[in-house]
């Protein structure tokens, strides 16, 4: 009989691969855009980095918001496996939160152009991601809908259809955005504009893709998640804000360091800018891995929670960190031994006119396989302590880590000291090192900290 370490690495791995292949195919949709994009230009490129990066912050903050089903759910499920009422009216109270989230962040996006002004980026740049997002702004509702439907599946550790929904999503991302950007099939070239509907459009044909097979699937029927969906639950609605709300300022802070490090290479100049998106992106696809191992480990961790086995809840989150760290080390390594390869899918080498931004993206990937370590580690420690609905701390480790610690030295290096890029690169190292050892910390002394008292019974 295999030992209870090997069944829980086996079943962490069976919910991890769909959620970790989920991910890939979101980055790709995103890649897609970025290739897409890139065949008008550096100059769109740059200013696709801008309006992607603010459009990020919110979307991530929203994300964040709606994670709160996922380990409510699975603590739910450890307390009574088959429960129906609890868990549809958290999906409930979770969309219902998103749309109290999105309506303003609508009112925000719709001023991209004004608030890049006002950071001090290129007129001619802030214009153009003002038009890009014009399109994009509204792809926020459907996604953070699909994302609260792809948690409620993941809950029931059932992932594989939001798989299949996205892989389904990139070539549906691809055809329309080649349609709108550059004029096929009857429509006008709209360039920049074109790239920001089509993700709109992706993003709904991901919601609506999901929410078909919820409806139809038998094993997500029973739930009828659109029955009674008004009706009022404050109780769960302030549950969902009290943990989603956390998570989401922690998600905020890591996103917005990158985007506040995006608009420092804007003040740069154009080629660190263009570099550092092509970096980003390559590193985000990659972190898509620990980021789904980090998502199944909230899931086994708070179902073990529920049910109050603390065994089990402490092998969930140390397999987890295991598995994540082993990922990170491969990953450096092809960081090392193939940066032109990997850059050479979002840039044309062959152009002398690349060269430089190459160069710096070459540069920029040099630091990221370092950092790819704590990297994995702070994504897993903050997932296994949200099974634990532990999202406070992991708050304030995230403001210290990001702003306090890595904008910090980043802005230090690269102005006073002149290492530009390289320095900001080096400055978010730094920050995702400590946030990683802060959090392994706190998990490694969970029962000492009174983590792991077990749930209350909710009341029927």
């Amino acid at each position: 009989m295999p030992s209870p370490w090997r069944q829980e690495a086996g079943a962490l791995m069976a919910l991890a691969l769909p959620m970790i292949a989920g991910n890939i195919a979101w980055a790709g949709i995103a890649a897609t855009d970025l290739l897409l994009i890139g065949g008008l230009g550096a100059q769109a490129v740059a200013a696709g980095a801008l309006a992607i990066n603010l459009f990020n912050a919110f979307l991530i903050f929203g994300m964040g918001l709606v994670t709160a089903a996922a380990p409510l759910i699975a603590a739910e499920r450890g307390r009574r496996r088959h429960s129906v009422r609890d868990v549809r009216r958290t999906v409930h109270q979770t969309l219902r939160a998103a749309l109290l989230f999105v309506l303003p962040a609508w009112l925000l996006l719709w001023q991209s152009e004004s608030i890049l002004l006002a950071m001090g980026q290129q007129p001619e740049l802030a214009h153009d991601a003002g038009r890009l997002m014009r399109g994009l702004q509204w792809a926020l509702l459907p996604f953070l809908g699909f994302t609260t439907l792809r948690n409620f599946i993941s809950a029931l550790e059932r992932p594989v259809w939001s798989l299949v929904i996205m892989a389904a999503g990139i070539p549906f991302n691809l055809l329309a955005g080649w349609t709108l950007i550059f004029g096929h099939f009857g429509f006008p070239a709209l360039g920049l504009f074109g790239a920001g509907i089509a993700s709109s459009l992706s993003s709904c044909f991901l919601f609506l893709g999901l929410l078909a097979v919820i409806l139809i699937d038998r094993r997500f029927r029973r739930y009828r998640l659109l029955g009674r969906f008004w009706t009022p639950d404050r109780e769960r609605h302030r549950a969902v804000w009290a943990l989603g709300l956390p998570i989401a300022i922690t998600l905020g802070f890591e996103t917005t360091v990158f985007n506040a490090s995006a608009f420092l290479m804007g003040l740069i100049g154009r080629d660190s800018l263009a570099a550092h998106a092509i970096a980003i992106q390559i590193a985000a696809l990659l972190f898509m891995v620990p980021m789904g191992i980090g998502q199944a480990a909230t899931v086994r961790v708070g179902m073990a929670h529920g049910r109050g086995d603390a065994a089990a809840t402490g092998r969930a989150g140390w397999i987890a960190l295991l598995l994540g760290t082993g990922f990170a080390l491969a990953a450096a390594a092809l960081l090392v031994t193939v940066p032109r390869l990997l850059i050479g899918a979002f840039l044309d080498l062959s152009d002398p006119l690349n060269s430089r931004t190459a160069a710096l993206a070459v540069s920029f990937l040099g630091i990221a396989a370092l950092f790819q370590l704590v990297d994995a580690a702070q994504a897993i420690g903050a997932g296994a302590l949200r099974g634990l609905h532990d999202t406070r701390a992991p708050m304030i480790f995230a403001l210290l880590g990001y702003w306090v610690i890595g904008i910090g030295i980043g802005t230090l290096l690269a102005f006073p000291m002149g290492l530009q890029g390289l320095g900001i690169w080096i400055g978010l190292a730094a920050g995702l090192g400590v946030v990683a050892v802060l959090l392994v910390i706190r998990w490694s002394r969970r029962d000492a900290l009174g983590l792991t008292a077990h749930l209350p019974p909710r009341s029927s």
